[in-house]
């Protein structure tokens, strides 16, 4: 006879751990959207402005791996920002290499997301609670790594 522990242990290792993290994606990425709705920005949008903002002018290379994005997705994107006028992409030091940096619309744009970034991210993290959030971070980085490795 198989223990009720025995039992649980096996159906949590059923759960797919692919579908239940791109389902929460799904759902925080949604509720972001909803909030940022007025600046016109994706939340998606708004990651990749503000991580070219902290990296300054950055390869595509080092931004894609940074955001954990693959290149296709990310040049879509970027693509999309350059349309917009918020970002600017040039050569970089061969003709291979190219640089995304922020145009002063997109510097103008990122400051006017993120009072509602702030806004989204207070929700959430004062129903979670600071202790939750912290392990949940924690454990993502945990699995960020353990995905990454070859």
């Amino acid at each position: 006879m198989e223990r009720m522990e025995d039992i649980l242990t096996q159906a949590s290792r059923r759960v797919c751990v692919c579908f239940t993290f791109r389902k929460a994606a799904r759902a925080v990425t949604q509720y972001y959207d909803r909030i940022l709705r007025p600046t016109g920005l994706r939340a998606t949008q708004l990651t990749l402005l503000a991580s070219i903002r902290i990296l300054g002018p950055v390869t595509l290379k080092k931004l894609a791996e940074a955001t954990v994005m693959d290149r296709t997705t990310m040049t879509r994107n970027l693509d999309l920002l350059k349309k917009k006028g918020l970002v600017r992409l040039a050569s970089g030091r061969d003709r291979r290499e190219r640089l995304a940096s922020l145009t002063d619309e997109g510097r103008e744009k990122f400051q006017e997301a993120l009072p509602l970034w702030k806004i989204a991210q207070d929700r959430i993290l004062d129903q979670l609670g600071e202790e939750k959030w912290s392990g949940l971070r924690a454990g993502v980085a945990e699995l960020v790594g353990l995905a990454r490795r070859k």
